[in-house]
């Protein structure tokens, strides 16, 4: 089992085909959740590019909580890892594409190519706890990408009546069969410019809390 198990380590990039029925599963899975999307501000319906924050536990329907064509003009900043590999082959199922990068690498690379897909419109999406944590902790990459570009960042949550819990780093979230799910779209924040390293501490600490606020956990 070890040899098979790092043998499928080093496999960098599974074939297509892999994905159809872990596709297929998610889609009937989530089917079978009620779903309410609270979006007083109209966000959806938006045509500018945003900056958009969910905590990384609540990634698996979040793709699917959206129309189409809001997620055919959204881009997801995924670790140029293996593992981020296939959850960016995966993502692409639902209609959304990569960046490939993180702080840590990359990072100028995909702020460049991020600045590009905003400005052409599209929407990108980051989990600003992840790849690795701590959870619920913002990082400053976005806040940072918002003060250069003055495009809006929007605190989004997906918080489901009734989940199972991984115990992952970040306790990922399995939303239970047919429970309620709520996708919230938080109020924008704009990020001045010219911004002291204190100053965006500031911010960045001010949109955590927001994000924090709009995000809900469960009893199990």
């Amino acid at each position: 089992m070890g040899i098979l198990k790092k043998k499928f380590r080093s496999i960098k990039k599974l074939p297509d085909w892999i994905y159809i029925f872990p596709e297929l599963l998610v889609r009937l899975w989530k089917s079978t959740c009620r779903v309410k999307i609270h979006d007083p501000y109209n966000h959806i319906e938006s045509t500018e590019g945003l900056i958009v924050l969910l905590w990384h536990n609540r990634l698996l329907f979040f793709p699917l909580l959206f129309p189409l064509a809001t997620r055919k003009r959204t881009v997801a900043l995924i670790s140029p890892s293996r593992d981020g590999q296939y959850i960016a082959d995966f993502a692409g199922r639902f209609g959304v594409r990569a960046l490939r990068g993180s702080s840590n690498k990359r990072g100028a690379l995909a702020q460049r190519a991020a600045v590009h897909e905003l400005e052409n419109g599209y929407n990108v999406v980051f989990t600003p706890d992840g790849p690795r944590g701590p959870k619920y902790r913002l990082s400053r990459g976005p806040v940072h990408l918002a003060m250069l570009t003055g495009h809006r960042i929007i605190p989004v949550a997906v918080n489901c009546s009734r989940y199972w819990q991984l115990k992952s780093w970040d306790n990922f979230q399995l939303p239970k069969p047919f429970c309620r799910i709520d996708l919230t779209l938080g109020q924008a924040v704009t990020i001045p410019s010219g911004l002291s390293d204190e100053e965006l501490e500031n911010e960045r600490l001010r949109v955590e809390k927001l994000l924090t606020e709009v995000t809900r956990d469960r009893d199990l």
